[in-house]
């Protein structure tokens, strides 16, 4: 019983930090990224639709997007999803492609990324805790209804701390190399 809850606990933790690295992905770091067009959607025949569905999306450089459109038509489409998503460049059409350029980050830049991937890890550390209480609260049932001994109750309330510091650990360690990418020049 109290093994299902350690896996339990262990699983949904594990899909914090796995949220916290596809959150990381959408900031800007020193190369630019394909990942920080996802989630934008073109109209496609009237559907909305991933941009990668539509278009190959590529970064022939550290700071170039290059993204060709299957069929032509859709250039300006695609240009017109780039400016509302409002992604911090205006999009370059040149009749076969639309191509995004983006400047070189400054030091603020890189400051105000590192923050937000400061935050984005306080929030999965929130995630983790409450993963926490959850456990503790399935625990604290069981020996509410005397399934588990005071002593395995106390044991099983050491067991899920200390696999929640483990991954408080793990979302630390996350940031810290997540900082060092983004404040590297």
């Amino acid at each position: 019983m109290l093994e299902e809850i350690y896996t339990e606990t262990k699983e949904h933790m594990e899909k914090s930090i796995e949220a916290l690295r596809r959150d990381y992905k959408s900031l800007r770091t020193g190369k630019v990224s394909t990942s920080i067009l996802d989630g934008i959607k073109v109209s496609y025949y009237g559907t909305p639709t991933e941009l990668n569905q539509v278009a190959s999306v590529l970064s022939p450089d550290a700071t170039t997007i290059v993204i060709s459109p299957w069929e032509k038509n859709l250039v300006s489409d695609i240009e017109k999803a780039i400016n509302e998503a409002n992604i911090g460049v205006n999009p370059n059409n040149d009749g076969e492609a639309v191509k995004l350029y983006f400047p070189p980050m400054t030091v603020e830049q890189r400051h105000e990324a590192a923050k937000q991937a400061k935050g984005m890890t306080d929030n999965a550390k929130v995630a983790i805790r409450n993963v926490r209480k959850h456990a503790n609260d399935k625990v604290k049932v069981l020996h509410k209804d005397k399934e588990i001994t005071d002593d395995e109750n106390k044991k099983a309330l050491d067991e899920i701390q200390k696999i929640t510091d483990s991954y408080v650990t793990k979302a630390d360690e996350t940031f810290k190399n997540k900082e060092q990418e983004i404040l590297t020049v």
